[in-house]
């Protein structure tokens, strides 16, 4: 679809606002697109269904090209006081006991921040609500849900329902950043393409000493086992601990302080003693749409694909999308750049990231993770032990996990 340059308001609509940008989910993703186009002095609006930015639990790890962004943006040092760095993370061996543990120190001679940083996915959130409403007023409209929108050449005509009326929005570009069952994705009829697991995903937060029952866990543990992997992450208020579930139990079964007290009996031999602060229970995912841009609708984020939790790579992903999509929003914008041109491109490079590296890892640490052999002994472990003990293996394996190898091959794409 061919895209004219943004033109001035439009005559004779009844509109309730005008703006560039409509930013569509108040999420990590949403919030990191809008804020980035407000510091560059973009006129944008983030409209969010919900009440507030909802406290989930699920995404919880920022990786160090993400803090690098954070660091650009001016938030990075609000993001630590509420954090917690994890620059070591290990691999363990549920069975034996073995650990292979990774140092993102390593990376100090190109990274300004060669560590994850701990902190959950609302605090950024709500962070950026307050940095955005501080440089734009009013920019932030919570229980304002799209309902539908129609594109033309010089812009999309939204509609959004409010508590108390249908208003109109016009904006010469939306960003769909609404997550997985994205409003924007659907009007679009953009296809999503991919699987869902059988099983379920069970995340458990309790502030019990998780580490009194491990020699030397760290705040990011990958713990591998044929019938039972789990992930034991650290943040600062709790331990998060992911395990995946049966397909042929109930969640409220799985949601029970029965299964809650067999998992956590299998971590530290007596579940009844340790309380949960949350219990959450997810289906899990491998899709990505098959295009992030239709016409002047772009798709970000869960929106736009969506894979496991193993490596954190899904929020981090995302912001990597808006920060792509925001500089050639500010081009276009700003610096009347060609809309068609830089938008085929931002959906080029991140769709094909999405695949080669998102989908594809994610998809291979989650088959590691299960697997095993006759001596216990995982898959995982018997490569990463090779991978460890070589320095040009180890640092390529460092340079991937942090994804600064994918923000390396996304500049590549043409």
């Amino acid at each position: 679809m061919e895209i004219a340059a943004p033109r001035p308001k439009t005559e004779g609509l009844n509109l309730m606002k005008r703006v560039q940008v409509l930013v569509v989910g108040a999420g990590p993703v949403g919030t990191t697109a809008a804020y980035r186009l407000a510091k560059a002095g973009i006129d944008v609006m983030v409209v969010e269904a919900l009440a507030g930015c909802p406290e989930d639990m699920r995404a919880s790890t920022m990786h160090p090209p993400t803090l690098d962004m954070m660091a650009e943006l001016g938030v990075l040092e609000d993001l630590e006081v509420q954090g917690l760095r994890a620059p070591v993370y290990q691999y363990r061996n549920r069975r034996s006991g073995e650990v292979i543990e990774f140092d993102m120190a390593e990376l100090s001679d190109i990274s300004r921040h060669p560590y994850r940083l701990q902190c959950e996915q609302f605090k950024l959130s709500r962070l950026l609500v307050r940095k955005l409403e501080a440089l734009q007023p009013g920019s932030v409209r919570f229980l304002h849900r799209l309902v539908g929108f129609e594109q033309d050449a010089d812009g999309i005509t939204a509609q959004v329902e409010t508590p108390f009326a249908i208003e109109t929005i016009r904006a010469d570009y939306v960003i769909g950043a609404d997550g997985a069952n994205s409003s924007v994705r659907k009007w679009t009829g953009t296809e999503f393409e991919g699987f869902t697991y059988p099983e379920r995903f069970l995340t458990l937060s309790t502030a019990y000493p998780i580490e009194k029952h491990f020699d030397r866990l760290v705040s990011v543990n990958y713990v591998a086992d044929v019938e039972e992997w789990c992930v034991l992450l650290r943040v600062p208020a709790f331990w998060r601990i992911l395990v995946p579930t049966h397909s042929d139990v109930t969640d409220e079964e799985l949601l029970s302080d029965a299964y809650k007290d067999s998992v956590l009996d299998r971590l530290t031999h007596n579940g009844p003693a340790v309380a949960t602060s949350h219990r959450t229970l997810y289906r899990v995912h491998q899709r990505v749409a098959k295009s992030f841009r239709s016409g002047r609708a772009l798709l970000a984020g869960d929106a736009a694909h969506l894979n496991n939790p193993l490596g954190g790579f899904g929020m981090n992903s995302g912001i990597h999308d808006v920060w792509n999509l925001t500089e050639k929003l500010r081009e276009i914008l700003k610096d009347g750049g060609d809309g068609d041109a830089l938008l085929d491109r931002y959906d080029r490079q991140r769709r094909q990231i999405a695949h080669s590296f998102v989908q594809t890892q994610t998809i291979e640490n989650k088959r590691m993770m299960e697997s095993g052999n006759g001596e216990q002994r995982s898959e995982m472990e018997i490569q990463l032990e090779s991978v460890v003990k070589d320095d040009a293996r180890r640092r390529a394996y460092l340079l991937r996990q942090s994804m600064y190898q994918s923000l390396a091959e996304e500049a590549g794409i043409g």
